[in-house]
């Protein structure tokens, strides 16, 4: 843990906050996509490495093998992600503003490429590796679908804006983190999160450009269709 990998986790939180602030106040989910429930299986595949079972002839205990606060933070981020889900497919308010029309991406593929890249490109070839290097393809393109339906909106409201710059910005302030870590450890090895996380904030070039035109004329964020 560094400022630089904090800094980030707190950013991705602010996220989750703000999309949940707008669906309370305004009991609205316009400019969600449904797969933000599919993103849900990203931090709980990568928590699964991090719990090792050792048996014993008297008691099976779970250890886990990672700082508490990142599994309180995963904790958090599945609850507060299924939370968004629940509001946005049985709310009865919430639900009626889903963009149905408009959110046709086909994440079905992004699911299956990456579950397919993840069998040829891994650390090591077992259940739990696949599964985590399966979570971190799925995380750099799982924002194609959120990116792909304000575009097709146009205009993107104030909150569903912030939420999707905090997204970015922790992304971006991993790929510090990494460098970092490169500059400071001596057995630094995390090329896939490295090649993942570059792809994922290239993503986002394209929102941050028209979200600091945005920020410097003061004006509503405005997406080309």
């Amino acid at each position: 843990m560094n400022i630089f990998r904090f800094c980030g986790d707190m950013f991705h939180l602010f996220s989750i906050i703000v999309l949940l602030l707008k669906i309370y106040a305004t009991k609205s989910c316009s400019g969600t996509p449904t797969f933000l429930s599919i993103t849900c299986i990203s931090p709980f595949s990568r928590a699964l490495p991090g719990l090792k079972i050792k048996l014993t002839p008297k008691v099976t205990p779970v250890v886990f093998d990672r700082d508490l606060a990142e599994d309180a933070g995963a904790v958090v981020f599945i609850g507060s992600s299924l939370a968004i889900v629940y509001c946005m497919r049985w709310h009865h308010v919430v639900k009626r503003s889903y963009d149905r029309d408009l959110d046709t991406f086909k994440y079905q593929f992004l699911v299956l490429a990456s579950f397919l890249l993840a069998l040829v490109l891994h650390e090591k070839f077992t259940f739990l590796e696949i599964f985590w290097a399966f979570s971190i393809y799925l995380e750099a393109v799982a924002i194609l679908p959120q990116l792909v339906l304000l575009q097709r909106s146009g205009n993107v409201d104030n909150l569903t804006g912030q939420y999707v710059f905090f997204l970015g910005a922790y992304r971006a302030l991993y790929i510090v983190n990494w460098i970092y870590r490169y500059v400071t450890e001596t057995r630094f090895n995390g090329w896939i999160s490295c090649i993942s996380g570059l792809i994922q904030t290239t993503l986002y070039a394209d929102f941050f450009y028209y979200y600091f035109i945005s920020w410097k004329n003061n004006s509503k964020l405005q997406l080309p269709a």
